[in-house]
């Protein structure tokens, strides 16, 4: 009876090892092969909601436009971060690496954090790992059918939780270089 207890028990854990495996390598297949991903998103920083539309070049490149009366967009060209309200003379500067976005825009930072970690599980949809780097907590979450990214979870500058969540994803479009350019600042 013990052996047969046994003999179980093991059989899980090797059963449960392969399917994690399978997992994460499924997942850093799908990341290695995104050159660019185009995305909605709906976020969500302390119960404010925001809606708009994003692309992301890898690597550190990213375009967002904010829907809504205050509409700002979001730039990265790599270096800089720049945050412009649409309706105003108004623009945020950050440097990149002082914010999330510059692991989140990392496939090369997230593929070998993957490697390392054990994934967890929200009932059996969705698939996420947890990052921890110079203080900064990231979450990121995959779909546990096709194993594509499908949100990210943080907090920003001001120690704001930050909940993201991508739909409607293109990967690999074409897309204009110029997105990426930094908007002049007055």
């Amino acid at each position: 009876m013990k052996r047969n207890l046994l003999f179980i028990l093991v059989l899980y854990i090797f059963f449960c090892t392969e399917v994690f495996a399978t997992q994460k390598k499924n997942i850093i297949s799908n990341l290695s092969k995104i050159k660019n991903i185009t995305f909605d998103f709906e976020q969500t920083i302390d119960e404010e909601k925001e809606k708009g539309k994003c692309v992301i070049k890898y690597p550190k490149l990213i375009n967002c436009s904010y829907e809504g009366i205050k509409g700002k967009k979001m730039i990265s060209n790599g270096n800089s971060l720049v945050i412009k309200i649409t309706n105003s003379d108004i623009s945020y500067i950050y440097p990149l690496e002082s914010t999330p976005l510059n692991y989140i825009l990392d496939k090369n930072y997230i593929i070998s954090e993957i490697k390392k970690l054990e994934p967890k599980f929200i009932e059996d949809k969705y698939i996420y790992f947890t990052m921890l780097n110079e203080n900064q907590k990231l979450n990121i979450f995959f779909d546990n059918k096709d194993f594509h990214i499908i949100g990210w979870q943080t907090e920003d500058i001001y120690q704001n939780l930050v909940i993201t969540f991508i739909s409607k994803i293109k990967i690999n479009q074409k897309i204009d270089d110029n997105l990426f350019k930094l908007p002049k600042l007055n």
